[in-house]
């Protein structure tokens, strides 16, 4: 065999070992970058695409299963579409913070006849979905919401409260990591909190810009609930808008679209995503759920929104750490 021969064999042989493209793919790959404005350079492209391609044949095969009843939500292909499991979780992980010993806790159950659903954004307590990008400032979106949601209670106004001044002001937190309890404890000792319009989402850490003077909703407390959901349905029904945190490292949350979410390997206690419970409901078939705000924007989900499988033994550790403010 000559070198030459040789050179020819070990290319085919280097080739081969590098996965195929699906060129049936090929147009839902160029449509899916105009929508999410994906531009890659050379070099990345293929890797990115073979990364989509993975999670798009996922979706499908989730979706034709739950075309045949076997789940009770579908999956649909957005803008984390580019991303590995690996690269998701590390854009939503972070390390939780304990919860300072200054919050009120309410040790006893609350009781009392509630409503069978709920959904304060039919009431006027609810801002607009936003995208938290590449910033992990789910924590921030989380307690701003709760917050508008209290003074629209107190005021009849609903303010858009600024997320960037959490991100910049609250520390060690920013991007890399947060606690909820931290940043309504900072709301509590700092005077307050800036609106959107004075203090606008950058999507990155940036130095403290915040001045009291422009301070547009004020904090007296903050109250952590039991551990269970009961007091969580009690809080949503007769409080508003509720900050909690979730076990969203799943690629089933990640391409969540619609339907009652339910993950069995969900934890009740490794909580690293911050949510707004803003209700809870009954399906047609009788099954229960709670309504949360996400923070990835209205292309995620149910416009943005994810109905998560309610009483079903605390899933995804939707009570574990719960929690409001007083205005």
């Amino acid at each position: 065999m000559t070198f030459a021969v040789f050179m020819a064999f070990l290319c085919l042989g280097v080739a081969s070992a590098i996965p195929s493209l699906d060129s049936s793919l090929d147009s839902e790959w160029q449509e899916w970058k105009r929508k999410h404005e994906k531009i890659y350079s050379p070099d990345e492209e293929r890797g990115k695409r073979m990364v989509w391609e993975k999670n798009m044949k996922i979706i499908k095969m989730h979706n034709a299963e739950y075309d045949e009843g076997k789940h009770s939500f579908s999956m649909g292909m957005n803008s984390f579409g580019d991303l590995t499991d690996e690269e998701f979780k590390e854009m939503i992980a972070r390390p939780r913070i304990p919860y300072p010993r200054r919050g009120k806790r309410i040790q006893k159950r609350m009781v009392g006849g509630v409503p069978k659903s709920v959904d304060w954004r039919k009431e006027g307590y609810v801002t607009p979905v936003q995208h938290q990008g590449r910033c992990n400032s789910c924590w921030a979106f989380s307690v701003a919401g709760a917050i508008e949601g209290q003074m629209f209670r107190k005021t009849g106004k609903l303010v858009p409260l600024s997320v960037q001044n959490l991100v910049d002001c609250v520390k060690p937190q920013g991007c890399s990591s947060g606690s909820t309890n931290y940043a309504l404890q900072y709301v509590k000792d700092n005077g307050g909190l800036e609106a959107e319009k004075t203090y606008q989402y950058e999507a990155k850490e940036g130095p403290c810009r915040y001045h009291p003077e422009r301070s547009a909703a004020r904090i007296t407390d903050y109250v952590i609930l039991p551990r269970n959901e009961e007091a969580l349905m009690n809080a949503v029904a007769t409080i508003g808008p509720i900050s909690a945190d979730i076990d969203a490292a799943h690629l089933s949350f990640r391409f969540y679209r619609e339907g009652v979410y339910y993950e069995p390997t969900c934890s009740t206690v490794r909580v690293n995503h911050s949510v707004l419970v803003v209700g809870y409901g009954v399906e047609a078939n009788g099954t229960k759920y709670w309504l949360l705000k996400n923070s990835h924007g209205t292309n995620w989900g149910l416009n943005g929104y994810m109905k998560l499988i309610k009483d079903r033994k605390n899933h995804c550790g939707i009570a574990s750490f719960a929690m409001y403010p007083t205005v």
